[in-house]
């Protein structure tokens, strides 16, 4: 039985596989998958109803498993204002920062080699979309027998 809160087999597969500079996509449920991806990433699909899962809470049990370098947000059209989803990320990664892209740039930093995983969600939010790069786990982090 694993410690950890994220139990998904797919993802931990797809993390465990991934190394520090690795890119992880959480995906609105605007966002288009299928053709906005990186073509070696593994996409897992938590998509089962809108609103049901969100990227937030995706985030929250990935910083469980991983360390996060940095992390690309999509931002709307300039003179727009800034989606409430990336002041929450921002929070959730801090020190780490966080870059911001227009829609199309969003879309080929997803579709780089070192995208390792895309996780599909049923967020509703606007905007709502994360692009993580995976750092390096710091000295003495291992739990000791």
């Amino acid at each position: 039985m694993l410690l950890t809160e994220l139990l998904h087999p797919g993802i931990l597969e797809a993390l465990a596989g991934a190394g520090h500079g690795a890119r992880v996509l959480l995906a609105d449920g605007h966002y288009p998958a299928s053709t906005a991806t990186g073509g070696r990433a593994r996409t897992v699909h938590l998509n089962l109803r809108p609103g049901l899962l969100d990227v937030t809470t995706v985030l929250d049990v990935l910083l469980g498993a991983i360390p996060v370098e940095s992390a690309r947000v999509m931002v709307p059209p300039e003179g727009e204002p800034e989606p409430p989803a990336i002041a929450g990320y921002r929070a959730r990664l801090a020190p780490a920062p966080v870059q911001t892209l227009d829609r199309f740039a969003f879309y080929d930093a997803a579709r780089s080699p070192d995208l390792a995983l895309a996780i599909v969600t049923a967020d509703i939010r606007t905007y709502a979309n994360l692009l993580l790069t995976i750092g390096v786990r710091a000295e003495g982090t291992l739990t000791p027998r």
